[in-house]
């Protein structure tokens, strides 16, 4: 036996195998030595492995809590072992890692089996055995090499990278940091994130059968992907359920049930581009970047939106903001039916060459062929091209083969708006719509935008006007007067333009909108004045000291106008528009907060305040606002005014009630397409039905109540006296005797070259 033994000892072909084992033994130590000590890239220590830090999103919240949207380089928002449902680990450990409690983090067996299948039996993939430490290894390191050597590295890096991270870290808290940093579908990194993208839950609130097709998704994210291929998400649900009744973590009878639940699906979009509240997030973004900018770490560097988790907090109240779009939506896609109907055949859009050329050389392919010299033909052809491209439409999305001109021709079309709704009281932002669609038109028209703001800036000059002695009860001829060699301001539709011997009460004259009265007000009061009541109304944006300015030629954004209508509902104090209110950081600690402004001084007295809330609740019940109680029949406490500017290029409603201050603007962005008609453009029309619809559904939720019941406080009786004035008066026999009404009265100037009018006539009663 022994002689046995030594022949196959000195066997040559014994020695060579004892010597090819050792040589691999050698070969594969050294390898592995060389991966440990990072010669085929770093591994990372034990001391950096204990201070692991991913990026996180940071979120922006809602004033009651709610996630609104989020700003990451990876979805991804982190959690405690804590507010993991032990279903959820379950399923896991079941489908991913069986014997997850009882290894050391590698499976000894599967590494070699990596190893051998890749380098010595030349397959692409040694598949199988990979533990839950190992994947989370992948999860935090990634993979860069893809070939069969990269491979063998990658894996024994993350058997490295997981023995110690099972010494540092306790079973618990690998499976927090898994699911902190597993990716799922669409793009979403982490439990969190994907419970709330996909269920609109939190983690802790996912059901049996929930948590099964989140966990499913991890064996091919795209391929299971519940909002995409919901059959094959629900059969790999059920393998994952199937998987939990083996292993004993579920009854056959609550696996079964669970198998027939149906896939429900809460979908919420967090990109910046879909969502709710767009184009308050972006413009948020601006902000926040700026604020983080001041603000320091311990460590002396500065906070990344994108990366260290930061929580954002809001004024805006979802539910208000998601009435406030749901109410634009349905107002807007009827308005653009309307409005290209309207045009016909014949809209600018289809047949205004210059105009679609114009258009065409903002475009950024424009711009570089043009700077690569090619000629207006060669460039005219490229932009011809059709290609497949996706059109906003208010129905749906529509996919076509078109070129870069016909996609000028399809949103050259449409209208666009800008709405806001503020709590005069604080200044609280409590809705912001910026536009029609975020990711076709990104120009926020709540701040960004400057438009003429027509009749809305009326008030502010019967502000002016009662603040510098005028009476409430004056009455002005509607009669048309020429202002300088040029300027004759004239009424949209008047019936009583033609009666030279009628005088309207100023609270008639603002509630129906009277143009030539509202200049005549203005250069009776001084536009000097008129002026530095609007600045005292928080107006900064510089005024035109032109006649003109009575009707509202001024440019002003909806964010600064906002302000300015404050007062009315705030004891004359314009509110200051603010929407955070704190910053903290991924660990709750508080960076900044921000409160309401201590603005204290009033615009105005409390007498003109509530002369001019009479003025404006009469444009609401009699006036140009009275279809919102005839063909809303929202009896609501509202005042508003209406505002319309020349050649119907924008409509304005302002809705004030109480505790509520609301701006809409609608209109095109290019300035050389407008309304058709006055009927369609005026703002009545085009923006007052979108505030409207609001109320409606806000007085269906008795959630705003304390919006919608809110009454305006009494006049006093002091004051309430005085607001008994006939809405018109005539002339008297004697001045129409000796009066021509035949010609048109021309305005007089003051010292200072402006303009004033002799016709204020006072009530003597």
């Amino acid at each position: 036996m022994k002689q046995t033994f030594r022949n196959i000892v000195k066997n040559k072909y014994f020695k060579w195998f004892i010597g090819s084992i050792l040589v691999l033994f050698v070969a594969f130590f050294s390898f592995y030595v060389s991966i440990y000590i990072g010669l085929w890239g770093p591994v990372p220590t034990t001391k950096q492995l204990s201070e692991i830090k991913q990026s996180e999103a940071s979120e922006v919240f809602a004033n009651d809590g709610e996630l609104m949207g989020k700003y990451f380089l990876f979805d991804r928002q982190s959690i405690t072992y804590n507010d993991l449902p032990k279903h959820l680990i379950d399923a896991l450990v079941a489908t991913e890692d069986a014997r997850f409690f009882e290894h050391n983090g590698i499976d000894g067996q599967s590494l070699f089996r990596v190893f051998f299948k890749t380098i010595l039996l030349q397959k692409a993939s040694a598949g199988g055995g990979s533990t839950i430490t190992l994947q989370l290894a992948k999860n935090l390191y990634g993979r860069n090499d893809r070939s069969n050597v990269g491979i063998v590295v990658t894996k024994i890096r993350e058997s490295i990278i997981a023995r110690r991270m099972e010494t540092l870290y306790t079973k618990d808290e690998i499976l927090t940091l898994y699911f902190n940093t597993v990716p799922f579908s669409d793009n979403t990194f982490g439990i969190e994130s994907s419970a709330m993208k996909f269920f609109n839950k939190h983690t802790a609130e996912l059901s049996i059968a929930e948590a099964a097709t989140l966990i499913g998704t991890l064996k091919a994210s795209n391929y299971y992907n519940p909002r995409i291929h919901p059959e094959r998400s629900i059969q790999r649900r059920n393998i994952v359920l199937s998987q939990m009744e083996k292993y004993k973590y579920l009854q056959p009878t609550v696996a079964e049930t669970a198998k027939k639940d149906s896939l429900y699906l809460n979908y919420q979009y967090y990109s910046h581009n879909q969502g709710i509240a767009t184009y308050f997030r972006e413009h948020l973004r601006k902000e926040i970047t700026q604020i983080l900018d001041t603000l320091k770490k311990k460590n002396g560097g500065h906070y990344n939106l994108y990366q260290d988790g930061i929580k954002i907090y809001t004024t805006i109240d979802f539910e208000m903001q998601q009435y406030a779009e749901t109410a634009m939506l349905q107002h807007m896609a009827a308005l653009q039916k309307d409005f290209e109907k309207s045009y016909g055949n014949k809209a600018p859009w289809l047949m205004d060459k210059k105009l679609i050329q114009r258009e065409l050389e903002k475009t950024a392919l424009y711009k570089s062929l043009k700077k690569q010299k090619y000629s207006e033909k060669a460039i005219l052809d490229s932009l011809n091209v059709p290609t497949n491209r996706q059109f906003f439409n208010y129905d749906e999305t529509i996919d076509l083969q078109a070129s870069v001109i016909d996609s000028i021709k399809h949103y050259l079309k449409f209208l666009n708006i800008g709405m806001l709704t503020v709590e005069p009281a604080t200044g609280a932002v409590k809705t912001w719509i910026g536009g029609v669609d975020f990711s076709s038109f990104q120009f926020d028209h709540v701040s960004q935008s400057k438009r003429q703001v027509g009749s809305i800036f009326k008030p502010i000059v019967y502000a002016a006007a009662l603040e510098n002695g005028m009476e409430y009860c004056s009455y002005f001829p509607i009669q048309e007067v020429t202002y300088g060699e040029d300027y004759t301001p004239s009424n949209a539709s008047t019936p009583d333009d033609n009666d030279p011997y009628l005088n309207y009460s100023l609270k008639y004259a603002l509630s129906n909108s009277v143009n030539t009265i509202a200049v005549k007000v203005l250069m009776e009061t001084g536009i000097g004045n008129v002026i530095s009541q609007a600045q005292k109304m928080g107006i900064t944006t510089e005024l035109p000291e032109v006649t003109s300015l009575a009707l509202g030629t001024a440019e002003i954004s909806i964010l600064e106008f906002a302000k300015a209508y404050t007062t009315f509902t705030n004891k004359g104090v314009p509110s200051t528009p603010y929407f955070i209110t704190k910053i903290e950081d991924r660990n709750g600690n508080i960076l900044a907060e921000f409160k309401p402004s201590q603005n204290k001084k009033a615009a105005y007295s409390e007498e003109t305040r509530h002369y001019m809330l009479d003025m404006l609740k009469a444009t609401v019940n009699e006036g140009t606002a009275s279809r919102l109680r005839s063909a809303y029949g929202l009896r609501n406490d509202i005042a508003g005014k209406t505002g319309t500017t020349q050649n119907n290029k924008d409509g304005w409603f302002v809705g004030i009630t109480p505790k509520l201050t609301t701006i809409t603007w609608v209109g095109h962005d290019n300035y050389a397409i407008g309304f058709k008609n006055t009927s369609m453009g005026q703002g009545a029309n085009s923006a007052l039905p979108v505030f409207a619809a609001f109320y409606q559904l806000l007085n269906k939720d008795t959630r705003f109540d304390v919006y919608t019941k809110a009454r305006f406080e009494l006049v006093p009786n002091n004051i309430k006296e005085k607001l008994n004035c006939e809405p018109t008066k005539r002339d008297g026999f004697l001045k129409r005797l000796f009066s021509n009404p035949d010609k048109n009265k021309q305005g007089k100037k003051d010292k200072k070259g402006a303009f004033f009018s002799i016709f204020k006539k006072k009530d003597k009663n």
